[in-house]
């Protein structure tokens, strides 16, 4: 064993559930009795439980607690600190809402008591990245560290999914890197590796069930563990880019911590391969960057720093700004070796392994796999054999692709893919009952009925190609899953003509405006509507109707508007007699769609926008079963009674719908 120096960080830990109940009196241990309470909008709920444990001892709050910690932020909370006296900092939330504290505490002296709401692990260390212009620094004094941490594991429970995945990518990360700083001891190696095992072990639990409270207490002590290590041995390569590419390019921090990752382990890989078999060892892998890579991929974590909106020809500034300063790191920094490494992450690949690594691999024993050391039961055979050369032969074979994206998307299928059978040790029968089942899907699928499209829209999946196609322009109407039950060429139908052709329901009238993204009409756009009638059938599912019901085109006159009568929407259940019925029942999950008219909006020049209108109040508007309910979508059916806008009588009640769709510009389209 080697010569080292170990310095500790002490805070005062306080680790449970329901430990928020004693934040009171640990305001009162550190003397104070005036709380400026610090958080953000997203922790609203975790912050208004705070305030009521605090009660009068909370003399003012800050709820603007920003990413990155802007100093002018910082700024406007120094203020209302200053107006109300505060002799003490609350802090909850993520790593913005810690870094405001500690960026005020350096300013003031004042003691901290932090209620993370996240995984990032900062809320233990006395470093401070503070942004200004553009441009992250980070510095480290004992006046940064917080007094008093209280983990609260309840406070976890609300995080979404996708947010545990990055923020305990990004507690990974600090643990990953202390393993190799210069000032790494066996203290620290201990908690890093223990960290690691943690996360690796806990994640895909909590994306299996975002409730499983032992997956999250789990990864909150991993949290902690990893940000003990980072106060203890500093920061190296990865911190380093995520601050660069945080500061100066506003990417997302966790996010931005978890693609970089494993794409910053393979740069120091040849350099450290030690640390490198440690980890893989931790993770239960047979090679730590591709390994991290696959575990943050099958978890549906971001891969490429295209997908977070970084633009690929601001890769060499940021190559430049990284390696401006010189800092700790096991393989030398140059500008052209961080651009390498940043075009793969920008790109989404996945970190190579070395072939001669790859072949003795292969030749040894793997690590039990995750099942194995939570407790199942493990295959009677003995452990799972390394499958890393095969899947190196497969990503091999796309290779010269003539088309370099379907080489990708094939590859990027194939790890994800393979990563899956290998990670749950699925088994013969239960890939042979998988085939089976989307056997059965697709021999049900015909021209009236859309099985794969409707697997694709139960598993979210449909609504995740909508939100990445186009949810990139925030000023337009939001878009909304095409569905199963569109066709092609619906009958033409005239300004204030009746789609329902006599179909019993309560008459709808819809007065719908079609403009631009400034407000301007778009006449002549054609609509394509279509909707299920008050039993929740739409017409190709009756097969006794002789024709189109409940669906037309329509075409917007000189104002850009369009009218038409229909029949309100009704809730109704997707087919569940099929494969997809299946599997809703196998989950438990109901199989119905919230209320709703379908639109299809074309115009010269523009943007399609295919998207729905759900009924204001209707049933299941918080468990539509394909995901497809939007805020922005949500609309007024006006209950009404008495004369209507085109003098047609109704008995009894009918309903009013006014809406206006803005569409987006085609970037070639002629300027209006």
């Amino acid at each position: 064993m080697g010569n080292f120096v170990y310095t500790s960080h002490p805070s005062r830990i306080i680790f449970g559930t329901g430990t928020v109940g004693q934040v009171r009196d640990e305001v009162e241990r550190l003397g104070a009795s005036r709380v400026l309470l610090l958080s953000s909008p997203p922790v609203a709920k975790a912050a208004a439980r705070v305030r009521d444990v605090l009660g009068d001892v909370t003399v003012a709050e800050f709820d603007g607690a920003a990413m990155h910690t802007p100093v002018e932020v910082t700024e406007r909370a120094l203020g209302v600190l200053r107006e109300h006296s505060a002799d003490c900092l609350v802090a909850v939330g993520g790593g913005s809402t810690t870094g405001l504290a500690k960026a005020l505490a350096l300013r003031t002296g004042l003691p901290q008591l932090i209620l993370p709401t996240t995984y990032a692990g900062s809320e233990v260390t006395p470093v401070l990245g503070e942004t200004r212009d553009g441009r992250k620094t980070t510095q480290s004094s004992p006046e940064i560290l917080p007094e008093t941490v209280v983990y609260d594991v309840e406070f976890t429970r609300d995080l979404p999914v996708g947010m545990s995945v990055t923020s305990a990518v990004n507690a990974l990360a600090h643990a990953v890197e202390a393993l190799y700083a210069p000032q790494a001891n066996p203290v620290i190696d201990g908690m890093a590796l223990d960290a690691i095992r943690k996360v690796a072990r806990a994640l895909p639990v909590l994306v299996a069930d975002p409730s499983d409270t032992a997956a999250r207490a789990d990864l909150l002590h991993a949290a902690w563990l990893s940000g003990t290590c980072l106060a203890a041995v500093g920061m190296g390569l990865h911190h380093k880019l995520c601050h660069t590419l945080g500061g100066a390019f506003d990417l997302p921090h966790a996010q931005t911590h978890t693609v970089i990752l494993p794409h910053a382990m393979a740069y120091n890989a040849p350099a450290a391969q030690d640390v490198m078999d440690r980890i893989a060892d931790a993770l239960g892998v047979a090679d730590a960057p591709s390994g991290m890579y696959d575990l943050i991929a099958s978890l549906g974590g971001p891969t490429s720093l295209r997908e977070l909106g970084m633009a690929e020809g601001d890769l060499p500034r940021a190559a430049q700004l990284a390696t401006a300063t010189p800092y700790p790191n096991p393989r030398e920094l140059t500008p052209e070796g961080i651009e390498g490494l940043l075009h793969d992450a920008w790109e989404g690949r996945r970190p190579a392994v070395p072939p001669a690594q790859a072949q003795a691999q292969a030749q040894a024993p793997a690590p039990a796999p995750a099942s194995d050391v939570q407790g199942a039961a493990s295959d009677p055979q003995g452990p799972a054999p390394d499958v890393e050369l095969l899947t190196a032969q497969v990503l091999a074979s796309f290779a010269d692709a003539p088309d370099p994206r379907v080489g990708h998307l094939l590859g990027d299928l194939v790890r994800h893919l393979h990563h899956f059978v290998t990670s749950n040790d699925v088994t013969e029968s239960e890939w042979q009952y998988a085939i089976d089942f989307l056997t059965r899907t697709g021999q049900l699928s015909t021209s009236t009925r859309q099985e794969f499209v409707l697997l694709s829209d139960t598993l979210g999946v449909s609504s995740v190609v909508d939100l990445l196609t186009n949810s990139r322009t925030p000023q337009t109407t939001p878009s909304a899953v095409l569905g199963p039950f569109y066709t092609d060429g619906p009958p033409e139908t005239p300004q204030g003509g009746d789609l329902s052709q006599g179909v019993a329901g309560t008459p709808l009238w819809a007065d719908i405006r079609i403009t631009d993204t400034d407000g301007l009409p778009l006449p002549g756009a054609v609509v394509d509507v279509w909707q299920a009638n008050e039993d929740g059938f739409y017409d190709v599912q009756l097969p006794e109707l002789e024709g189109p019901v409940l669906r037309g085109r329509l075409r917007t006159d000189d104002e850009g508007r369009l009218r038409f009568w229909t029949i309100l929407p009704a809730e109704y259940p997707i087919p569940d007699d099929g494969p997809v019925g299946q599997m809703l029942r196998a989950v438990g999950r109901h199989p119905y769609r919230a209320p709703h008219v379908h639109f299809m909006i074309s115009a010269p020049g523009h943007q399609r926008l295919v998207t729905q209108l759900f009924v204001e109040g209707g049933p299941y508007m918080d468990s539509d079963t394909v995901f497809g309910v939007k805020e922005g979508l949500i609309a007024d059916f006006e209950r009404r009674v008495g004369p209507t806008p085109d003098g047609r009588v109704v008995d009894g009640e009918w309903r009013s719908l006014h809406f206006t769709f803005r569409i987006a510009r085609l970037a070639t389209g002629p300027a209006r």
